[in-house]
């Protein structure tokens, strides 16, 4: 429990200029504003380091890079393999366990000890480990590791405690499970093969045991030579040596024949009786040529051979297709009597399995289901239907059906959301799938107790977006967008898109979607953006477009005569909505270029269109091309229901639409909104040297960077560093509007503003000038960088970069102001004239004189050293962050009005107030307007995050719309009027106009201000070795914080509103970027990001979650009786031979086969313990959980040997009933009547 008080008596913190630098949090004295400033902020602050710790929750999605499957028939749970050494163990929908070596080794085989609750894994490593089932949380109880010899297959029979593992030399030894100890028990590849064999046979690549006599075990080598070995006088019973490489063998159930698979796509049946030769051998595809001659084929993999009680066996193998037919999938063939039925795959076979009835192997199998295991997706295959149906996959495998872009997480949704999403996702969902009920239904789960409604979203490069259930650390897709179909299809070859590479020209960059008024809206890759509203009913809608030119620098020199064509401010009365906004071409676009100006990426479709139930396109919002450049990629979105306005920006500049008019009411440059108080006094700069395009030079976002192996969309990194070359030498000419006017260093304090607020602006590449109402006043200083900074940067390229110099023209000097008007020479806009080693030494920063620390700050350098950062810059100073809200936009306010919080790469934060009409027919017919800039403030690095908090310390929430259905059959005694949600900042406190509290997070520094005073409250340096990725306002614990994701791999929370550090863990190194591109936190502790191309990792950094979490994860093992073997029968038992009296004790003991070598393998004592006690918990809370879930598991396995107790008495008592009753019944039969 912290409590501050901070005193502030009606002083502000700025200097007496009103600077444009942040406020020092010190006590430079400056005029009290005439806003009400309260005189004591009291908040409680009831988060403490207790309350947090960091652990990972689940992992959704399909394993990356899969290597081997296992399946226990008892438990029917499934366990994946994976390259990364990772290991899925799948159950029932709720039970989804990851589990990772801590080697990383890829997992070469699985082996369940059925119904045992373990698992065996064979690594690349040659490690073989003992898994514990029987906790949520799954351990490694044992390890091996093999030292001179390398693991090729593992064996394990069933409801046997030995373990065969056969090795690269072609040796087999065996393992104790129990104690994971080698057994001194060796099958010598020399001693197996015969001693006149003059080669080596190769790896071991198969090892059973025969299903009539567990004594005899067949040993498989790769070069084509398979053994039968006799266990107990360890000897060869037979040989077998065939021409082709051997890649699998399967028994019959009745252990007198085998099949094994070839490399030259056939498939050959071995009798016991003759193994002289094969019984049968076939080419299951392999057709006879016309020349009498077979088809080449492809190796089969695997074979295996099922029995059936009431049909012919099953044979199901994958690969042998012929080679000739090029463009063939992947197949998966079923031999069912003489019927082949061949599955194609949409990817390649990794493995497969078959899934019988019984875990006998000496019994009729009765298969029923095939899984199989694709690179890319896993399938189950009905087989007790003729047509072979795939069953309907409960897990959310299709993460990555196209690759993922971004992400979005929302915790504690309105609860009715995720029924309508479901209920309108239902109506598309595919048919044609089994009727039975899912066969991998083991373990068990139960809802928890801490359950909320969560949603995540997923946008991907093919332009879908996915709507998630997330609730209860399950994953269920519950609805598809695809944004593609508001554009036409591009034609092969054409296209703005296909002339920049592009192979995803619809993929998602970012989303922003308000849950409560169910409005979505989607940033595409092509500079695009489509707003889409939620309804229940179908329509026929026409597609609305704007197209906005976000151009702010065109390349020729303009003047008043020709922007004469082309006004900047809009004429009264001609607010009303336009669907395409079209614009005469620029005087400099008259080029042989001229045919790229004016056009978007994608053409939206012109044709009424019928859209179904769901989210419906409501208007597309499209940046143009400019002087034959395609436009830059927006950086940062965001949209307010309330408002109903949409703001976007890139690195060019910021538009805000009103969605409801359709029309753009702002369109600026990044310099415009600083009016005359440019916290970085640019000097203009040397126009370019060449024209290139800059497709390549797109500003994006990290947190929107897309990325694959074959990076098909374009990227860079510039949003990563802190200084863009817009701060080298850029023109100070603030607009290409006719009034602007061109302002030198020695007039920048000219005191003159607007008379009046702009009014819906047009989108166009003129701009109208904003001047802040607090202008800089009084000396500045000049800073410039440290001197091993500057090294060969004065002259670049022939350019001219220092700041004390000239800007070199080129042969065109700087052009006076005429009394005609100015004349503004411009560089185009993303044409650096150097792109290489540029940093901030080639600026000049202007900042008021101050002698706080606070003011010393802001001199940093903003070069960073990172290995993810680049060195190609961005000349713009980009958008980064946007957010709306009810604010105080000048320091004079005395009331919250609608402001729109402007973040930019540079650190820089400006508030843009708003007036919008508040009267429901005012509002659609009257123009909202744009005020003067109000507030400016800065940080270190580029902006992040902005949030708010009342005095009290609550979170303000954006006020939002609430939900209409605007195609719903019209209600005439209930009109469809707006109805508005508001959050006020004063609404908790109790006197009116208190003001509130605002938290602003760049990627270095937070701050907390107080509004509309702008009081610098607290400052905190989150990292000054790395920087912060993602950061969020967080609720928790019925409380706030602020949670950051650094690019180091700290996850760090900080109290709300002192800034005091709460948690500092060292979670995840960057090694990826799709790990900063879909790291977000959301609300109670929870946050996620994409681990691999495939799969969605969640975690929380709250204690009470992690104490939860063992009640909140499903239990894989469940007590299940094993099922008995069938009677053999009297005859069957007294001449099928003596396999159940084999005694693998009394050979592979100690006491008889004595020890194995210790230098041969190395035993390893696995960390088993305490389930799900692996994640770090400190101090007495810690230690408390563990003494808790310990006595959780002795109770539970208490419980399960009373379960088990109780079954062995009612099997006693059954025993001894059916005993009694056979011995009345054949106490008086002579011994021939049996």
């Amino acid at each position: 429990m912290k409590k501050f008080r901070k005193v502030l008596d009606g002083l502000t913190t700025s200097s007496p200029g009103g600077t444009m630098g942040s406020p020092s949090c010190g006590s430079a004295a400056g005029t009290p504003t005439a806003a009400p400033t309260p005189k004591e902020i009291d908040v409680q602050e009831t988060l403490v380091s207790e309350n947090f710790q960091l652990c990972k929750t689940v992992r959704h999605g399909f394993p990356y890079q899969p290597t081997s499957l296992a399946f226990d028939p008892v438990q029917k749970i499934l366990a994946i393999g994976s390259r990364s050494g990772g290991v899925r163990i799948l159950g029932r929908p709720g039970v989804d366990c990851y589990c990772q070596h801590e080697s990383g080794a890829a997992v070469l085989q699985l082996q369940f000890l059925i119904n045992e609750g373990a698992l065996v894994t064979a690594c690349a490593d040659d490690t073989l480990h003992l898994w514990n089932l029987r906790q949520r949380r799954p351990a490694v109880l044992h390890s091996l590791k093999f030292n001179r010899e390398r693991i090729t297959f593992c064996h394990l029979p069933f409801q046997s405690k030995w373990l065969y593992v056969g090795t690269e030399r072609g040796n087999t030894h065996i393992v104790n499970i129990e104690s994971f100890i080698l057994s001194g028990y060796v099958i010598m590849w020399n001693k197996a093969i015969e001693l006149s064999t003059k080669t080596h046979p190769g790896p071991v690549v198969h090892l059973s045991d025969s299903p009539k006599d567990e004594g005899k075990l067949l040993i498989g080598f790769e070069g084509g030579t398979i053994v039968q070995w006799d266990l107990r006088a360890k000897k060869a019973d037979f040989r077998i040596y065939y021409d082709e490489a051997i890649h699998s063998v399967s028994w019959h159930h009745e252990g007198k024949q085998f099949m094994c698979s070839h490399s030259d796509g056939s498939l050959t049946l071995w009798n016991l009786r003759n193994t002289t030769k094969p019984f049968q051998l076939t080419f299951p595809h392999g057709k006879i040529q016309k020349d009498g001659r077979k088809e080449s084929c492809k190796p089969i993999l695997k074979v295996e051979y099922k029995t059936t009680r009431s049909s012919e066996p099953f044979v199901i193998f994958s690969g042998g297709l012929s080679y000739d037919k090029a463009g063939r999938r992947p197949a998966l063939t079923i031999m069912h009597g003489k019927a082949i039925t061949v599955l194609e795959m949409d990817y390649p076979i990794v493995e497969f399995m078959v899934l019988c009835e019984t875990p006998y192997n000496n019994e009729v199998q009765d298969p029923y289901a095939v899984v199989v295991l694709l690179e890319k997706d896993l399938i189950v295959v009905d087989l007790t239907q003729s047509n072979f149906p795939v069953f309907e996959n409960p897990y959310p495998m299709d993460v990555h059906e196209s690759p993922v872009t971004c992400t979005a997480y929302f915790a504690d949704c309105p609860p009715d959301i995720i029924p309508i999403l479901y209920s309108i996702g239902a109506k598309n969902k595919k048919t044609g799938y089994s009727h039975k009920e899912w066969p991998i239904a083991g373990g068990t789960w139960t809802l928890g107790s801490h359950t909320y409604p969560e949603i995540i979203i997923t946008g991907h490069a093919d332009g879908s977006i996915k709507f998630w259930d997330a609730s209860a650390f399950t994953l269920q897709m519950l609805y598809k967008l695809k944004t593609s179909k508001v554009f036409e299809k591009p034609k092969p070859g054409e296209g703005r898109a296909v002339e920049l590479g592009e192979e995803d020209p619809f993929a998602v960059q970012m989303v922003s979607w308000c849950p409560h008024s169910r409005i979505f809206c989607v940033v595409g890759i092509s500079a695009h953006i489509i707003l889409y509203r939620f309804s229940k009913y179908d329509a026929n809608t026409q597609i609305v477009s704007l197209e906005v030119r976000l151009q702010c620098e065109p390349e020729d020199i303009i003047t008043p005569s020709e922007n004469e064509n082309n006004p900047c401010f809009s004429e009264p009365g001609s607010h009303s909505p336009q669907p395409h906004h079209q614009y005469p071409v620029s005087p400099g676009s008259r080029t042989p270029d001229s045919a790229r100006d004016n056009i978007p990426c994608l053409k939206v479709k012109d044709k009424m269109v019928r859209v179904p139930p769901g989210y419906q396109s409501d208007l597309v919002i499209q940046l143009l091309w400019v002087d034959g450049e395609p436009p830059q990629q927006i950086t940062s979105l965001d949209l307010n229901s309330a408002y109903g306005l949409l703001a976007f920006g890139n690195c060019n500049g910021l538009a805000v639409v009103d969605y409801l008019q359709k029309t753009v009411i702002l369109c600026i440059s990044t310099l415009d909104l600083y009016g005359a108080t440019d916290p970085y006094q640019r000097l203009s700069r040397s126009p370019r040297r060449n024209r290139q395009s800059t497709s390549e030079h797109c500003m994006r976002g990290l947190s929107n960077f897309y990325s694959d192996s074959k990076k098909r969309i374009r990227t860079s990194y510039q949003s990563l560093t802190e200084l863009t070359d817009n701060q080298q030498s850029i023109d100070m000419e603030r607009s290409k509007s006719p009034t602007s006017v061109h302002y030198p260093t020695s007039l920048h304090n000219d005191p003159r503003i607007l008379p009046e607020p702009v009014a819906s602006l047009r989108a166009s590449h003129c701009s109208p000038v904003f001047y802040l109402l607090d202008n800089v006043k009084g000396p500045g200083r000049k800073l410039s960088l440290p001197t091993d900074l500057k090294t060969d940067l004065d002259h670049v390229n022939g350019h001219c970069t220092s700041p004390t110099s000239q800007p070199c023209s080129a042969g065109k000097p700087r052009i006076p102001m005429g009394p005609e008007g100015p004349r503004l020479t411009r560089r185009g806009p993303g044409r650096p004239p150097f792109r290489k080693a540029q940093s901030a030494a080639c600026m000049e920063i202007s900042l008021p004189v101050s002698h706080t620390e606070e003011s010393r700050e802001n001199s940093f350098s903003r070069s960073r050293s990172s290995s993810v950062s680049s060195i190609d810059r961005d000349t713009k100073e980009a958008i980064t962050t946007l957010q709306f809200g009810e604010s105080y936009g000048r320091k004079s306010d005395v009331l919250p009005t609608p402001c729109l919080w402007v973040g930019t790469s540079l650190g820089v934060v400006i508030l843009i107030p708003l007036s919008i009409p508040t009267d429901h027919e005012e509002r659609m017919e009257d123009p909202v307007t744009v005020g003067p800039s109000g507030a400016v403030q800065m940080l270190k690095g580029s902006m992040l995050r902005f949030g708010f908090l009342d005095c009290n310390g609550a979170l303000i929430q954006s006020p939002y719309e609430v939900w209409r259905d605007l195609n719903a059959p019209e209600d005439p005694d209930r009109p469809r009027r707006r109805k508005l949600v508001h959050f006020s900042p004063s609404s908790s406190q109790d006197a009116f106009g208190e003001g509130h509290l605002a938290i602003v997070c760049s990627e270095r520094q937070a701050k907390v201000f107080l509004m509309p005073s702008q009081s610098c409250l607290f400052v905190h340096n989150i990292t000054e070795s790395s920087f912060v990725l993602r950061a969020d306002v967080v609720s928790l614990c019925n409380s706030v914080c602020l949670a950051c994701f650094c690019a180091n791999g700290h996850v760090m929370t900080l109290s709300l509103p002192s800034l005091r550090p709460l948690m500092d863990v060292n979670y995840l190194p960057l090694t990826d970027m799709r790990i900063a591109r879909t790291f977000c936190f959301t609300n109670e502790g929870q946050a996620l990001y994409l681990s691999s191309p495939t799969e969605i990792q969640r975690i929380t950094y709250s204690q009470e979650m992690c104490d939860n979490l063992q009640e909140m994860l499903g239990e894989l093992f469940t007590p299940i009786e094993t099922p008995e073997a069938q009677n053999r029968g009297f005859l069957k038992g007294f001449f099928g031979g003596n396999a159940h009296t084999f005694d693998r004790e009394e050979l592979f003991g100690e006491a008889a086969a004595g020890k194995a070598s210790r230098s041969l393998a190395q035993h390893i004592p696995g960390q088993g313990g305490v389930e799900g006690m692996k994640v770090a918990a400190s101090g007495a809370v810690g230690e408390l959980a563990r003494a808790r879930i310990a006595l959780d598991e002795r109770g539970q396995r208490l419980g399960e040997l009373e379960e088990r107790t109780a079954l062995m008495m009612t099997s006693a008592e059954t025993f001894s009933k059916h005993a009694h009753e056979l011995m009345l019944k054949c106490k008086d039969k002579k011994w021939y009547q049996f």
